[in-house]
């Protein structure tokens, strides 16, 4: 017997037209060098009809994917609800990534317009003539309509400007795609994770409960995560579904400009990595500005520094930690405390907010380990994390070499973790080799391929190593070949390295060892490289 309810296709169309007619007054402000741009749900809407009338002029047809390549602002919030909307997939590119690996990930997902900030040209011209799948150029410019753009561009205020005031938005299958986001592996080209609608908002829904992010209507939520990273954390979709005002801070993001919208904007949720929301506690306290209106911090990407919980707690401040990934869209598992535990001791809460936290509802993860076998969930005994739900990746796109991260239903995230009998997660290692540097992933495989380049390197190992501001940095373990006369210097192994991946790859100090030492099989055995530079003190530089 099935029930009686209607079949109705979760897709982000009800997102765009819940913020269109519920929410119109809601405000949602974008940060530019000009100043702060203002304006309503009601306006970006009308916008977002245009640009989908234009780029549906420009030859876009459902399934196209579109690339943008931008900083954090109203016209990228645009993108967001009308590419997918118009039934073509959204590919936000890393503004991080290596030109080498911003041409591949192009190529890869065969973009056929990119939507181009302009202060971020000079980086699309570094692969201009490496991407033949793109056919346009839309530069998004907040100088005049009409000023100097490169050869064959658009401007994209001008396609707005001649596009019809009103777009006629197709019906969608929920389980048509609607985001492509590419993160990194270990080895290899950057994989591609393709969100359905479905995914998506279901993933916002979840996002959205009150023992998850409790985001509602009368937030203003200050997005800091780049909207080129896993969806922005979902905070763009939860804006137009919940009818929050949203805050967007462009490419300023010094802790006094955020500070500065803080205060202008009446931001009461922040979301962003470790990093910079360690910036912006250090500047509170030294400048002693105050933020009222703050009532929560989320904090993912990389593991919550005690100081940080502790010291907002004293400002009055929540902080909320959360691990996810690229492939969970990113949202798995949100650290809050339980009702039961409000009478432990204060050491005992700190504890567990500071663990990784139990599952978002929907969301299934267990431990697995070497054996196959599944681990109980004991809070000691560690394995390999595997995930799966309505909003975790099945499959990477096109790319049939990683299918042995997915396995009889679930993704293995590469994580070694433990859970306790509460499900609270606490993450122990990672089975892959990267380092997580102020919220991003830097490959040491491919860090070590490079440096073995060099003339003069015999074997090449790059570790993660703790680090005060950055959570890790990479540390370069080389070994010379005889004849290199003791001239691989920090300062020529970085050297060699310039140019050849993105600078803030760059290892902040190198070690020369006799040998890397190995596993029975003949594997760099990093654990007894990680043991043994644990304790290691960055040059001051860094």
């Amino acid at each position: 017997m099935h029930g009686l309810m209607m079949d109705w296709q979760l897709t982000l169309s009800h997102v765009l037209e819940r913020a269109r007619r519920v929410f119109h007054d809601q405000r949602i402000s974008s940060r530019h060098p000009s100043g702060v741009h203002r304006y309503r749900f009601a306006d970006m809407t009308r916008r977002v009809d245009r640009l989908a009338g234009a780029l549906a002029g420009l030859g876009v047809v459902r399934g196209d994917r579109i690339g943008t390549l931008g900083w954090n602002s109203h016209r990228h919030l645009e993108a967001y609800y009308g590419v997918p909307c118009m039934g073509a997939v959204l590919h936000t590119l890393n503004i991080r990534l290596h030109p080498d690996q911003l041409a591949y990930v192009i190529n890869h997902a065969r973009d056929r317009v990119l939507l181009v900030d302009a202060s971020l040209l000079p980086l699309l011209e570094k692969v201009r003539d490496r991407i033949p799948t793109v056919e346009q150029v839309v530069v998004m410019s907040d100088g005049p309509t009409g000023a100097a753009l490169p050869p064959g561009a658009h401007d994209y205020e001008a396609l707005l400007a001649a596009a019809p005031d009103t777009f006629d938005w197709p019906d969608l299958d929920e389980q048509d795609a609607a985001a492509l986001c590419y993160t990194s592996g270990t080895t290899g080209h950057p994989k591609g994770v393709l969100y359905s609608h479905r995914s998506l908002v279901l993933h916002t829904l979840g996002f959205s409960i009150a023992d998850a992010f409790a985001i509602r209507e009368r937030d203003v939520v200050l997005a800091i995560v780049p909207m080129f990273h896993a969806n922005a954390w979902g905070l763009p979709f939860a804006a137009g579904m919940l009818g929050c005002s949203l805050v967007l801070p462009g490419p300023h993001l010094t802790p006094k400009d955020l500070v500065d919208l803080i205060e202008s904007e009446g931001v009461t949720f922040v979301g962003g990595v470790p990093t910079i929301v360690g910036g912006l506690y250090q500047y509170l306290r030294e400048s002693g500005r105050k933020v009222p209106t703050l009532r929560q911090i989320l904090v993912g990407g990389s593991a919550l520094p005690r100081v940080l919980l502790e010291g907002f707690d004293a400002m009055g401040i929540e902080v909320v930690h959360a691990w996810g990934m690229t492939e969970l869209s990113p949202a798995g598992t949100v650290s809050r405390l339980r009702r039961d535990m409000e009478e432990w001791p204060q050491e005992e809460k700190t504890r567990v907010r500071l663990l990784q936290g139990s599952p978002f509802p929907l969301v299934e993860l267990r431990i697995v380990l070497d054996d196959g076998t599944v681990a109980p969930w004991d809070g000691e005994t560690a394995g390999e994390l595997e995930a799966r739900g309505p909003w975790v990746a099945r499959a990477y796109y096109e790319d049939p070499s990683s299918a042995d991260r997915f396995h009889d239903g679930w993704f293995r995230t590469g994580d070694v973790a433990c859970i306790d009998s509460r499900g609270y997660v606490r993450l122990v290692d990672r089975t892959k080799d990267m380092v997580k540097s102020g919220g991003e992933w830097i490959s040491s495989v491919d860090l070590e391929n490079v440096i073995m380049g060099h003339p003069q390197v015999a074997e090449a190992a790059v570790i993660a190593v703790a680090h005060p501001k950055w959570t890790e940095r990479p540390l370069a373990c080389v070994v010379p070949k005889p004849d290199s006369g003791g001239a691989l210097s920090r300062s020529a192994i970085r050297e060699w390295l310039r140019g050849r991946v993105a600078d803030w790859w760059l290892p902040d100090d190198v070690v020369v060892i006799e040998v890397v030492p190995k596993t029975s099989v003949g594997k760099f055995d990093k654990k007894v490289l990680r043991e043994r530079f644990k304790d290691h003190v960055w040059p001051e530089a860094s």
